[in-house]
């Protein structure tokens, strides 16, 4: 028998990694003699540039660039010199993980870093740039980014470059001259558009610390910015799924960088060769660190069961916590969470590694 595993990270305990090998750590308590293969995965959120680059000849390239605040850093990104490929993830310059609690600011947070990051690997010959829209820390439709790479943004011949919400009074923009961009994918995992109630203000301002009175001023500004778009350019993509990841900034890499949106899940699983493996395999295990609701809509897990059933391949999950939604259980043969009863949220993530082997040693019985 040969198994595949192919999990996601669970997020804030182990990356996609560790969570296969102590899958196949358990597995192989039990299983002695049987072939196992690992391939860690991603869709598109925090992780996707290091799977890539882990399954390919790459190499780690940084860059200096400004956080969400302003502030300057050293930000890396994958380079795959076969290619001229350039893999990064906009959490890497305005994520989350860039700021204290105390400093979140949505506002003022801003892409910046991401429009640095894409010009230094244009400078460097980049044929195309992949980049991984997970972990914000912005909500700004890729104005900052836009900055960065010589766009001007206008209101009485004034030029705009502080908070978001300037945004509201935007009156045209200016085009840098001499710009020239690789192609451009950019990877996601939310189908949302822009503005409205699925939009990015609305579905992920809260976790940013977007409080209820700057919604409303933060709508105005991304609806004006895709208004002066369209006037001035010609096209719209506000309402196109995946404009409204990170902040905005899917919008911001089609308006401003030509950029195609991608399903993420799809553009690692071609990176790493996923749906080869699955077919020289007999089981597939997979997992990430909750399995809920949104795992249908486009998160690693969905992703590897489609394809596993697709390929004929039995399929399980071995996760952190599952919702008992039926339509989100019914896609695997089994479901193992790591969750005891009565464990805490975070006594369930320091010990991930350990019930993860324990789970495995568990499924290994039901091969």
């Amino acid at each position: 028998m040969k198994i595949l595993i192919a999990p996601d990270k669970f997020k804030g305990a182990l990356n996609a990694h560790e969570v296969a090998e102590n899958i196949a750590k358990g597995l192989r308590d039990a299983l002695r003699d049987t072939k196992i293969d690992i391939v860690p995965m991603a869709d598109g959120g925090e992780g996707t540039a290091e799977v890539i680059c882990g399954a390919q000849a790459c190499t780690w390239l940084q860059c200096k660039a400004h956080d969400p605040l302003g502030r300057e850093i050293g930000a890396r990104y994958a380079w795959i010199e076969d290619a001229k490929l350039a893999v990064m993830e906009m959490s890497e310059a305005a994520g989350m993980r860039r700021l204290t609690q105390s400093e979140s600011d949505p506002l003022r947070a801003n892409t910046c870093g991401i429009g640095e990051m894409i010009l230094d690997a244009a400078n460097r010959g980049a044929n195309e740039i992949i980049i991984g829209l997970g972990g914000s820390a912005t909500n700004d439709g890729g104005f900052g980014m836009a900055r960065a790479l010589g766009f001007r943004f206008l209101a009485h011949e004034h030029e705009l470059r502080g908070a978001v919400t300037e945004l509201a009074g935007l009156e045209r923009i200016q085009k840098p001259k001499d710009l020239i961009l690789p192609k451009i994918i950019a990877a996601v995992d939310v189908k949302n558009p822009l503005l409205g109630k699925n939009g990015a203000t609305r579905v992920f301002g809260a976790q940013k610390g977007v409080t209820k009175d700057q919604i409303d001023k933060l709508e105005r500004a991304l609806t004006r910015l895709a208004d002066v778009v369209a006037e001035e350019f010609g096209f719209d993509y506000r309402d196109k799924p995946g404009a409204g990841a990170a902040g905005g900034l899917g919008f911001g890499l089609m308006s401003f960088c030509g950029a195609k949106i991608r399903p993420g899940f799809d553009v690692v699983a071609e990176a790493v060769g996923l749906e080869a493996k699955i077919k020289d395999a007999d089981v597939v295990i997979t997992g990430e660190g909750s399995l809920d609701r949104q795992t249908l809509e486009g998160k690693t897990p969905a992703g590897v069961a489609r394809l596993a059933r697709q390929l004929g391949k039995r399929v399980f999950a071995i996760v952190g916590r599952a919702s008992t939604d039926r339509e989100v259980r019914e896609i695997f043969d089994g479901v193992s969470e790591n969750t005891r009863p009565g464990m805490s949220r975070e006594e369930n993530m320091k010990r991930a590694a350990e019930l993860l082997r324990e789970n495995a040693r568990g499924l290994a019985y039901d091969l």
